[in-house]
């Protein structure tokens, strides 16, 4: 099972950002579309296979299985914003960074999870996304 990494927060608090960036440090050189859409995005990077997931528009976590979400589980690393549409799914190790809109340009990020991200918990920076 690949690392999963949920990215909360309301519309605009910058998930999409925050994912692209992630994949731009892990090599991803190609075009990174919002998948707002499509509602999964899969990259190839040199380091390893992302999927990337919005689940904003997902009524039914019926809908959760045509999109294929066990299998990149599964096999890849999986970004997915809006988790909390299918909390069910998540995997209980899975890295919660929930976002807010603090200012203008200005964001406030809350990392929790098990253990073993214990590395990322309690730092309190400030930045611009």
């Amino acid at each position: 099972m690949g690392d999963t990494v949920a990215l909360k927060g309301e519309l605009g608090a910058g998930k999409t950002t925050l994912a692209r960036a992630i994949l731009r440090a892990l090599g991803e050189e190609g075009e990174v579309p919002s998948p707002s859409f499509t509602l999964v995005q899969e990259y190839e990077t040199p380091r390893l296979k992302i999927v990337h997931c919005d689940l904003y528009r997902v009524a039914h976590c019926a809908e959760l299985n045509e999109l294929g979400l066990e299998d990149a589980l599964r096999e890849s690393a999986v970004l997915i914003e809006w988790p909390e549409r299918a909390k069910s799914r998540i995997p209980q190790d899975a890295l919660w960074i929930e976002m807010e809109i603090s200012g203008e340009g200005e964001r406030r990020m809350t990392v929790s999870g098990p253990e073993r991200w214990s590395h990322l918990r309690g730092k309190d920076r400030r930045n611009d996304l």
